[in-house]
């Protein structure tokens, strides 16, 4: 058997969405990942023009500013890694609670339904 991995936050989202129905909770937590994604865009931008503008000012050297902003960056990106751990384990723990299957018990259950079929067809075959 496969080994499981724990699924992103936006597989989770994917996964369950594609149903005809949608949870308004899943609408909202879709709705707060793509203005998280908007708001680290921006975050970004506003890291890069204010360092631009001290590079221009002379207040640091160009090489300084670079190296600014990528330490900037770096840290930001582990502190987003951080935070979408966190993020993955607390809806995990959500659909937990709400007994939402993963797709691993899913696929498991396909499993068990294809061995027993295949022993049905033994059975009628002798």
């Amino acid at each position: 058997m496969a080994t499981k991995t724990a699924p992103t936050p936006a597989v989770i989202v994917e996964e369950v969405t594609n149903g005809k129905e949608k949870n308004a909770f899943l609408d909202a937590l879709h709705k707060v990942m793509l203005a998280s994604i908007g708001v680290v865009a921006l975050a970004q931008e506003e890291i890069e023009d204010f360092v631009n503008k001290l590079v221009e000012k002379g207040e640091i050297a160009e090489k300084d500013g670079k190296k600014l902003v990528n330490d900037v960056m770096a840290k930001r990106k582990k502190s987003a890694e951080k935070a979408e751990d966190e993020f993955t384990k607390r809806v995990e723990e959500i659909m937990d609670r709400m007994s939402v299957p993963t797709k691993a018990d899913i696929e498991a259950l396909g499993e068990k339904i294809t061995t027993l079929s295949k022993k049905v067809e033994d059975l009628k075959k002798a």
